[in-house]
């Protein structure tokens, strides 16, 4: 029986269910100050309720009253009027706005709002991949409040519903609610979230809005992060998944409720929102991708492992651990320097102490290593390149007018003296200016490519490392700046935005986010730049443009980066936003060296691949506070799989290079290598998902959607379709419990090493000399090559295969494969090599095909000397082997049979040169079991017989 409590209401007669009520409250007073009186000051019902959700708001909306009706209808496009219901709790209502559907092929378009208002100007592609299934729109224009659905045409299930009510539309308040099919939602960031799945049993707000702020990974906390993702996957409860992208820029929070259902607020823009049919997961990532824009190819050293920290004193320290990680014969590919390197923090400056930079970076290539250099954004503004920006016409982030110039501070420069440039601090000694990176005239990013060959004719780097780029700013309207307390850093005074008065319009806007209400004190100028700024040469402002900051930096830098050097190379930032993925990979900040954070960098990197930027990855061993032996022993394993692999930490720690303990430095070369051995199949990933659009890491329900388990599967993860890895996440463990979804499965670790395990629940053998548990799904083909030191030498040895044989007795799998540097403006039109490899267990024969549908000019090309064949139920008779009908010569002393454990191994030297035909046909007979053993096992005198 339920249980129905009456409210009388200034607003009338309310009667609500407290079952109901508590799934779906909309909270009308965030602040922390929440009372009757306020709540009730807002038009709003105060409905005080206990209850152990800290999130559960007292002080709610009138949702199913608040909105708009319809006045006209003209076929795609509606005319909404705000109707009599509540006014809105922030800012003043827009009177008339418009409502307008449209479908670029399979993707439906609905935006709501004004014309004119600010949209971010992102050039996106907005291709379309074809699919199986569609979506339409149902307007409900005959109710007061209107509201409408978004639908799928094959089993008409609803996956979005206005009707809970709660439409608002002003100029820096809009919000928009629905319900939603299932409570299996993924994505929206950046934030921390400890499972792959939102958890949609309670309230949380997720603020939305770059920001300076190291994640917290240990509980709960909602707090905004570097970069900006307005984007979500649902898991229906049928299997099928669609996903939606609202494309606002603008300081943004969500707020999840238990119904389950999600509230979205926004403080500026319209809505436009974009939504994808799937109806597989990979469908929906492969729809996302193509729209906004299919990721950058990274060069191939780029995913080599690489190695860092803030805090050397020296190169000359930093040549010491790069030295000792070589000696240990740990594979490493490149040398990351942060602001160490620079004089006193400048760009474009070598300090003293790193004055032979350019030299060790001669000798580093030619041991086939690479350098890639941090850059700030921040400009100090009294040394040679801002001189050079003004004399170039470069521009940078201005206040609003005239009058609200900091001249106490303009004036000490003469370069900012009498102009309206906006000062701020940050790690120079000096006040510095922010580049303008959406100037359109075109002058600021020609500045900063000169820049950028002007520097790499002192030091040749070769990759581009951004940071700093919400913008962050130290200090904003701080008396008392935390710098004031570091010798290390000059007093500077720190910037002041205006808090009162008309100056204040932008700063002050009425509904701050949770970006603002998660902090005590915290305002949206916090750590960054005034919001009433000029950007994009004064055409528009910095509160509608921040959260494109990093973007429009990312998409300057490889420019820059790749007109200096004439190579691929690569970038890493901070802060993102969607489509930035085109541009530049991303790390996942400064964490804390704690097991929670490993935890978390393992959902931060399958998040990532959602929202387009699928070369990602962590801190490895944590960047704050002293890591510990075990944990950075795991998070090197782990972090062996994700494709940005980077150990770094900060100058107040221990170093924490794989060599300190003997233990690490030995797990990272074994990680290590199984990485590099198996890096064709992941730069293959790569080149796929800037080919197609297809993610690399996966979250297991992709290729799993109907499976409950996999649903909430966090800590494992697919690398690529094919291979499932299950690290291990908590101290102590020896022995991980792994869930293999219902297929067919081989451990390719130390553990059941090439054997069959069975689907479900199992517990794994993962003793810390062990690599990281990881299984190879049937019916797949992973292309591998002897590893070596660095990418450049592993790239001329042998190709091999790892054929896993499904349950049809088929498998197939595919190989690209490329220079490895030259620039990719059109993959599609580059110069590579594409194989397509099937396997048949036949009754009578086994039979590999290898198909060349693209094949390089002048581009070298190692031979195929191995396949290892896991589950052949047959025994081969390799002496009768032919390669398109001709006999081959199969070297059976390293080749061979065992059906016991059901591997096939065939290792012959030059077994298949890829370049000499577009088709190859390996075919050998088989033959009763028991004949012609002796001339199919293995010899056990040779150790290297698989690859390591």
């Amino acid at each position: 029986m339920r249980l129905w409590v009456n409210f009388f209401l200034f607003l009338g007669l309310a009667v609500l269910s407290w079952a109901e009520d508590d799934k779906l409250r909309f909270d009308c007073h965030p602040e922390k100050d929440a009372n009757k009186d306020n709540c009730e000051a807002r038009g709003c019902i105060w409905s005080q309720h206990q209850s152990e959700d800290t999130f559960l708001p007292w002080c709610i909306q009138n949702r199913t009253a608040i909105g708009y009706r319809v006045t006209a209808q003209n076929g795609n496009t509606v005319s909404l009027q705000k109707n009599s219901g509540p006014k809105s709790p922030w800012d003043q209502d827009i009177a008339t706005i418009t409502m307008k559907t449209k479908d670029i092929d399979n993707v439906l378009n609905v935006w709501i709002g004004v014309e004119g208002r600010f949209e971010p100007q992102l050039d996106l592609p907005k291709e379309t991949v074809p699919g199986s299934d569609s979506l339409f729109v149902t307007i409900n224009n005959t109710t007061d409040p209107f509201s409408f659905t978004v639908n799928r045409k094959s089993n008409q299930r609803t996956l979005f519903d206005t009707s809970i009510g709660g439409l608002i539309f002003t100029d820096r308040f809009i919000q928009i609610a629905t319900y939603l099919p299932s409570d299996r939602m993924y994505g929206w960031g950046e934030n921390i979230h400890q499972t792959i799945n939102h958890d949609l049993s309670r309230y949380l707000r997720w603020g939305m809005l770059a920001r300076d702020e190291p994640p917290n990974s240990h509980g709960v906390d909602t707090k905004n992060l570097y970069g900006v993702h307005p984007f979500y996957m649902v898991l229906e409860p049928d299997g099928k998944a669609h996903g939606v992208l609202i494309l606002n820029s603008n300081a943004q929070d969500l707020t999840t409720l238990p119904y389950p259902a999600l509230i979205y607020r926004t403080i500026g823009g319209n809505l436009d929102m974009y939504f994808f049919p799937g109806p597989t997961p990979e469908d929906v990532t492969r729809q996302y991708y193509n729209f906004i824009g299919r990721p950058f190819l990274p060069a191939y050293w780029a995913l080599g492992y690489q190695l860092c920290r803030y805090g050397y004193k020296s190169l000359d320290e930093a040549k010491s651990v790069i030295a000792d990680v070589r000696a240990a014969g740990i594979p490493i590919d490149v040398a990351m320097f942060d602001i160490d390197y620079m004089n006193r923090y400048k760009d474009f400056t070598v300090g003293d102490n790193w004055s032979d930079l350019s030299s060790y970076t001669s000798v580093m290539h030619s041991w086939g290593m690479r350098l890639i250099l941090i850059w700030d954004p921040a400009i100090q503004v009294d040394y040679d390149p801002y001189q050079r920006a003004i004399a170039a016409g470069a521009k940078f982030i201005e206040w609003d007018q005239k009058s609200q110039v900091q001249n106490q501070i303009n004036d000490l420069y003469p370069l900012t003296k009498d102009t309206t440039t906006m000062l701020g601090v940050v790690w120079p000694d000096r006040h510095v200016a922010f580049p303008d990176f959406l100037d359109p005239t075109g002058k600021t990013l020609q500045w900063w490519r000169d820049e950028f060959k002007r520097f790499h004719d002192q030091v040749a780097f070769d990759g581009s490392w951004i940071d700093m780029n919400e913008p962050s700013v130290f200090g904003t309207n701080d008396q008392h700046p935390w710098y004031f307390d570091n010798p290390d850093h000059p007093d500077d005074p720190p910037l002041f935005c205006p808090t009162t008065g008309d100056d204040a319009y932008w700063e002050n806007a009425p509904y701050l986010t949770q970006t603002a209400f998660n902090f005590d004190g915290g305002a949206l100028w916090t750590k960054t730049l005034c919001m009433l700024a000029r950007t994009a040469n004064r055409t528009q402002r910095f509160y509608n443009t921040k959260n494109l900051y990093g973007w429009s930096e990312a998409k300057a830098t490889i420019d820059a980066l790749q007109g200096t050097t004439g190579q691929r190379g690569a970038v890493i930032t901070r802060s993102t936003f969607p489509s930035i993925g085109r541009y530049a990979g991303h790390w996942l900040g400064d964490n804390t060296a704690r097991w929670d954070d490993l935890k978390t960098s393992v959902v931060g990197a399958q998040e990532f691949n959602l929202f387009g930027i699928p070369y990602v990855g962590s801190d490895v061993c944590g960047f704050i506070s002293a890591t510990n032996e075990e944990l950075c022993l795991r998070w090197q394993q782990m972090g062996s799989f994700h494709s940005f692999f980077r150990n770094h930490n900060d100058n107040g720690s221990p170093p924490q290079q794989p060599t300190v303990w003997p233990s690490v430095a030995n797990a990272t070369r074994k990680a290590n290598l199984y990485r590099y051995q198996h890096l064709p199949y992941l730069f293959s990933l790569h080149f796929a998902a800037s080919l197609r659009g297809t993610p690399v890491i996966r979250p297991v329900f992709f290729h799993y959607p109907t499976d409950e388990y996999a649903a909430t599967l966090s800590h494992q993860f697919m690398w690529g379709p094919a291979i499932m890895v299950a690290p291990v996440t908590d101290p102590g463990v020896m022995t991980q419990r792994v869930y293999l979804p219902s297929d067919t499965w081989y451990s390719i670790y130390d553990y059941k090493q090439n054997l069959r395990v069975a689907s479900g629940y199992a517990d794994c053998q993962a003793p810390t000399t062990y690599g990281v548990p990881a299984f190879i799904r049937g019916g797949y083909i992973v292309p591998r090559q002897t590893p070596d030191i660095t990418t450049e030498a592993a790239r001329k040895n042998p190709f091999g295969l790892l054929v896993a044989v499904g349950a049809n007795h088929t498998a197939s799998g595919e190989l690209f494969w490329d220079d490895g540097v030259s620039i990719v403006d059109d993959i599609r039109q580059a110069n590579y090599y594409s194989f397509k490899f099937s396997f048949a267990d036949l009754p009578t024969s086994g039979l590999l095909t290898i198909e060349a549908v693209s094949v390089a000019k002048n581009l070298p090309l190692p031979t195929l000397d191995e396949i290892i064949v896991l589950g052949y139920t047959n025994q081969p008779d390799l002496t009768k082997a032919t390669l398109n009908g001709q006999p081959i010569n199969i070297n059976v002393q390293t080749s061979g049979y065992s059906p016991l454990t059901q591997v096939l191994t065939i290792r012959t030297q030059g077994l298949i040169d890829l370049t000499k035909s577009t088709a190859f046909s390996l075919k050998w007979p088989v033959v009763k079991l028991g004949n012609e053993l002796n001339n199919n096992k293995i010899n056990n005198d040779h150790p290297h017989q698989e690859l390591i």
